[in-house]
């Protein structure tokens, strides 16, 4: 991501500064379309109302001072009362009386009372209603595959002729199952009970307004239902004049979402707590956003479309010259804007605007662009790298490009782990193929890029190529700290790539009626402490390095076929493996410059612990001289471990002709 006082991004010429401006205007014409698209899925739309719930209740508002009061029908009144729910209707009766009694100026029973029950409790309930009493009723549409029909359960004629008021108490719950809306019955619960309480008409709202929630569970004055039938003696003076007291299933602990409930049902506030909330609280919810006007409307289509419009515009304004770090803190302040506005929206002038849709918009150009920015400077710098790693190594290329001060001759001591390898015999292929370049060419290809392509999986650098030989070398100059265990790996993986080369080429060969080209390679790994650089002139060079190491690995790369083995390991490079591999030794070499002989060891890996024992027992008898051609050592040890049977022999050898 390129920030903004970079000197390349603002001289870009006006062909590249009109293609990225018309680029970007593409990109908000695309964002514009698919959110008008994404809006009208169900999905968006109850994002929008989650953000709604975050935002209605982010400063944890109160219910008014003054509004209803909560009768419940709980835990303790069914203790108390200990009778089978449903109670009788008398019960209620003297619940009214003793309500009405206490001053009590609206009371509204959320209980179903539709179908008759005991005359006598029928009678009861019936003389003590009137119309300050609103009584509940249900709405249900029940949707069949032949029709959809409405049921409508009201209480009692005899009730209603008496002069109480019927409310519908059912509502309405959105997609995610939660309740956000003003239900849309113009006789319902809590309008009723607002009318009975004296509001105006013109003060009854339209339905469908989104409620603004007050708290959790049991936010609203509550007592229980024993307690007030004797307010006079179990709750203080007064608590119940001039308030609407509402009466209804209230469960002393809310139950929790996962568990559902009786009557209870998740709100805005459940997003927090996890808490459903019982019906008789969310009609005093519904009655205090109709009494007082604090329902809220959602904002039109064409004031979305603007918010959305002027998003897309401010992030446009933003990465119109360019992206970088002030791009992120710029669309974090905007973000917060966003959300910002949609809350004072609620408080101060209770319409939702909601965040979602400016949001996205804004995130969608201004990341947008920035991921369009990011992407071609990536592809110029992968054209570069692609450019320049014909010459030297990719590794070095992109470490250059992060740090140009490294384009300079000079050098640096390092401890490097140096791969040499060869194909044995190569010499005598080329022969044969003198006449045929193409092919010539072609097998060298196919021998180096497999090769190659495994020194690089494994983290090395190739230094270079020589005819059919690879150097190459790791810990530079990217640290490796197991430099020494990948080099060993990337030489075994080598020859795995080299057997299944020559199976191709035996496969080739048969098809065409020719004896194939077996190819055979000896590896040679030394590790220790090198010269490692730019070398060269001034006008070329290249990253290699240098040092008796280096000449250490090459010797080994060479010798390995004395010893009848593929890989001959320096005895630093088989300290560092030796927790991961099986090494063995199988000499001693005096290197050029040094009076010192090094050991050199090579990797097995069918030994067993008593043939190992033996091989050390026959190296040591070695440098002491004991062995004898006859020793019957030499054809148990090459059973015992077949991978160094021709070294065994080759040191059967060398002694039958009495040299060593």
């Amino acid at each position: 991501m390129r920030t903004e006082h970079k000197p390349r991004q603002a001289g870009l010429d006006g062909g590249q500064a009109g293609s990225r401006r018309l680029r970007l205007l593409v990109l908000s014409l695309t964002v514009l379309i698919a959110i008008s698209l994404l809006s009208r899925l169900p999905a968006w739309s109850l994002l929008e109302l989650r953000s709604f719930d975050y935002l209605s209740t982010f400063d944890d508002p109160r219910p008014p001072e003054g509004g209803p009061v909560i009768v419940a029908i709980d835990e303790p009144s069914l203790a108390d009362i200990n009778a089978q729910w449903p109670w009788p209707r008398s019960l209620h009766a003297e619940l009214i009386s003793q309500l009405r009694a206490a001053g009590a100026r609206v009371i509204g029973l959320d209980i179903i009372m539709a179908e008759p029950s005991n005359p006598g409790n029928d009678a009861a309930i019936a003389k003590a209603v009137g119309p300050d009493v609103v009584l509940a009723g249900d709405e249900t549409l029940i949707e069949t595959p032949q029709a959809s029909q409405l049921i409508r359960a009201t209480p009692l004629p005899a009730l209603t002729e008496a002069g109480a008021v019927t409310g519908i108490a059912s509502i309405d719950l959105s997609g995610d199952g939660i309740f956000r809306r003003i239900p849309g019955y113009e006789d319902g619960f809590a309008a009723m009970l607002a009318k009975a309480s004296g509001a105006e008409e013109a003060e009854i709202l339209p339905a469908g307004r989104l409620i603004q929630s007050f708290g959790p569970a049991r936010s609203y004055p509550t007592v229980s239902y024993y307690q007030a039938l004797d307010p006079e003696n179990l709750l203080p003076p007064g608590y119940f004049k001039d308030r609407v007291v509402l009466v209804g299933l209230s469960l002393q602990n809310a139950p929790e979402i996962d568990k559902g409930g009786v009557d209870a049902f998740a709100t805005p506030y459940t997003v927090h707590t996890g808490k459903l909330v019982s019906g008789v609280e969310i009609q005093a919810t519904i009655y205090d956003n109709i009494r007082y006007g604090l329902s809220i409307a959602e904002a039109r289509l064409p004031a979305v479309a603007a918010c959305i419009l002027i998003a897309v515009l401010l992030a446009a304004v933003t990465v119109w010259r360019s992206t970088g770090w002030l791009t992120i803190v710029t669309s974090a302040a905007a973000l917060l804007a966003f959300v910002a506005v949609s809350f004072a929206g609620i408080r101060l002038g209770h319409v939702f605007v909601s965040p979602l849709g400016p949001t996205v918009a804004y995130i969608a150009v201004a990341f947008g662009q920035a991921a369009f920015d990011f992407a071609e400077e990536r592809r110029n710098k992968r054209q570069i790298t692609r450019a320049f790693a014909q010459y030297i190594s990719p590794d070095l290329v992109r470490r250059l490009s992060n740090d140009p001060s490294q384009l300079k001759l000079g050098g640096e001591r390092r401890t490097l782990s140096v791969l040499f390898s060869d194909v044995r015999g190569f010499t005598t292929i080329a022969e044969t193929l003198k006449d045929d370049p193409e092919q010539l060419t072609g097998l060298i290809n196919r021998l180096l890029t497999p090769l190659s392509d495994v020194v690089m999986d494994h983290g090395g650098t190739i230094d270079k190529y020589m005819g059919d030989c690879i150097m190459a070398f790791w810990n530079a100059p990217l640290d490796d700290p197991d430099h020494a265990l990948h080099a060993v790996r990337a030489s075994l993986a080598m020859q795995a790539a080299i057997s299944r080369l020559n199976g191709q080429l035996e496969r080739e060969a048969a098809a065409l009626g020719r004896k194939p080209h077996v190819l055979k390679m000896g590896v040679g790994i030394n590790t220790g402490e090198c010269i490692v650089g730019n070398m060269g002139s001034t006008r070329r060079f290249d990253y290699s390095c240098l040092g008796d190491s280096v000449n250490l690995a090459s010797r080994l790369e060479g010798a390995s076929k004395n010893y009848g083995v593929a890989l001959l390991l320096g005895e630093e490079t088989a300290r560092l493996v030796a927790a991961n591999y099986t090494v063995v030794e199988l000499d001693r070499i005096i290197v050029k410059g040094r009076t010192v002989p090094s050991p050199i060891f090579t990797v097995v890996h069918k030994a067993g612990a008593q043939a190992l024992a033996a091989h050390e027992a026959f190296i040591e008898a070695k440098y002491a001289g004991r062995l004898a051609p006859p020793d019957a050592v030499f054809d148990k040890l090459a059973a015992d471990i077949p991978e160094l049977a021709s070294y065994y022999a080759i040191v059967r050898d060398a002694l039958t002709e009495g040299g060593e």
